[in-house]
């Protein structure tokens, strides 16, 4: 199964009770589901990890809680970007971020980005100059 965010393909959504490393370079996202709805609440990245407590440690994983209610609630998908440096996938979170606003990322204080609402803030620039 897939989601796709912007022009990319993300992986899951799965449980994030059910995710175990090792992971390699990725994007990431967080969604709490509400019923059949998958709510954005947080974008993120990571080079290659082994912990298993790397979600649980995010310095963000209260918030993620507070809007999903409890961690059965919390849904991952992730955009594997193998032998990516860290600045190439800022600049992809950065991208959703600015889409989607997902509420807890740093200066997202409003309600969490619902994806089936289909917001649309400002169109995206055209790839091809032309």
């Amino acid at each position: 199964m897939s989601i796709q965010i912007l022009q990319y393909e993300f992986l899951g959504p799965i449980k994030l009770s059910e995710w175990g490393p090792p992971m390699d370079s990725v994007a990431y996202i967080i969604f709490s589901k509400n019923k059949d709805v998958f709510n954005m609440i947080y974008v993120g990245e990571s080079d290659k990890t082994e912990s298993r407590d790397f979600f649980t440690k995010n310095k963000q994983f209260k918030c993620w809680l507070s809007y999903a209610g409890k961690e059965e609630n919390l849904y991952l998908s992730i955009y594997p970007m193998w032998e990516s440096d860290v600045s190439e996938r800022r600049q992809l979170i950065r991208k959703v971020i600015s889409k989607y606003k997902p509420v807890c990322n740093e200066d997202n204080s409003q309600n969490g980005s619902n994806i089936s609402q289909g917001t649309e803030p400002e169109p995206e620039p055209e790839p091809e100059s032309g």
